[in-house]
Order: structure tokens, then sequence, then C-alpha cells
């Protein structure tokens, strides 16, 4: 599939490791029912993949608020507090896979639009955070996805060439950057991105359990187990 081995995977967080694309559903909807406003398919398919405060101006530019972004981003942190604490979950298949990847000594690491204090805490929950080489979030790029800067980043700080590497992204946004930065990139939409296009992705799977994936990056489907 690709020209040159995998060398190393990098994660893309949001949708993709967990499931918190369906709650940032549940926190915009009801941000927005506040407001008399309704959380539409296409203001979230505009805001995902997107940093925080650039999904958030989205959502006001779309509704026509008059709340400020600081106003907005305050008030979606206390909506999701509650609803993180009962709802996280790790996509299926995730675990498997970071154990087969450390079976294989291969490098990994996340990238993400979220800030890092939020991206910080969701991996902690489930105690990953030390299991990756580095966190890569919208404070370490000037340019947010679908701008390719926070996987050319990626790619210099494992001293490899971007076609080492192989991006796993849930968004077309995020699978735009990956892309773009000339890196493997492979899909796997979760219920909100299962209609978005993948223009560029070496392969489009549905769960990162696929026995392609680990094709892909050259991993003994067993070493999941």
């Amino acid at each position: 599939m690709q020209q040159q081995p995998i060398l190393a995977v990098i994660f893309d967080l949001d949708g993709l490791m967990f499931n918190t694309e369906e709650l940032y559903i549940e926190v915009g909807a009801e941000v927005l029912r506040r407001r008399g406003r309704r959380f539409t398919p296409e203001l979230l398919d505009a805001m995902m993949g997107r940093r925080p405060r650039q999904a958030i101006e989205l959502m006001i530019q779309w509704n026509g608020l008059t709340d400020t972004v600081d106003q907005l981003e305050a008030e979606s942190r206390e909506v999701f507090a509650p609803i993180l604490k009962t709802r996280l979950q790790a996509m299926p298949g995730l675990l498997p896979l970071l154990a087969a990847l450390e079976t294989a000594a291969l490098p990994k690491a996340v990238a993400t639009s979220s800030p890092r204090d939020f991206a910080e805490k969701v991996l902690s929950s489930f105690e990953l955070l030390p299991r990756f080489q580095f966190l890569l979030t919208a404070e370490d790029v000037t340019h947010g996805k679908p701008h390719p800067e926070i996987y050319l980043t990626a790619a210099n700080r494992l001293g490899l060439e971007p076609p080492q590497l192989l991006v796993l992204e849930d968004s077309q946004t995020g699978c735009r950057a990956a892309v773009a930065s000339g890196a493997v990139a492979v899909a796997v939409p979760g219920p909100v991105s299962k209609h978005h296009t993948f223009e560029g992705a070496a392969l489009v799977i549905d769960s990162l359990e696929d026995p392609q994936l680990y094709q892909a990056i050259g991993l003994d489907r067993g070493s999941a187990c």
C-alpha cells in the first residue's frame, strides 16, 4: 500500500481514540438549545477536527450569536465536565492496537486539535499518556487542521520523513491534514463521520480492529490478542 515501511504511527484523539465526538454533539446541542438554536449535522461537519476556538467561532457565525468565543468556551467546558466523567469510552480496538505497536517496538504519538489540558486529562483517564512518545496539541502549532503543520511537526520530532508515518484520523478535516503532510493516511470514520469523504486516504476502515490496518502497519494480528 505504501512505498516505504511504516516506522511510526500517529493517532488523532477525538472520535478516533475516544468517543468524545459523540459527547461534543450533546454539549453543542445544549449550548445552542439555551439560545433557541439547533446543532445541525452541517454545523457538526464544519466543526469536526478543528481547534476548539475555531470551532466555536464557526458556531457563532453559523447561528448569528452575540456571545464571545471565551463565553461559549467556558460554558461548553461547564456542560462537558459531568458528561466526560461518566460517558468517556475508548473506541473499539484501541487498547489491543497500542499493545501490538508496543510489542513491535513501533513509536507512537498523539496529534490532536484539542487543548493540552483536555488531551492530557482524557489520556490519563485510561493511563495512556506515558505510553506515547509525545503529545502534540492545539498549543503546539500555528495552523490547525486541515493544515498539515501538526503532522509535519510530528515527523520532525520523530526524525522521520512523512511517508514513514501512518496517521489515523476519523474526520475529513484531519484526513486532509494527514494527506497534505505526505503521511500515509488511514481513515477510521466513527458514527458521526461515516458520511465524510476521505480523498487521498490510503485506506478507509470501520474500526481500529480491522486486520487491514495491522497489515498496512506491518503488524502481526496475533500480537493484539
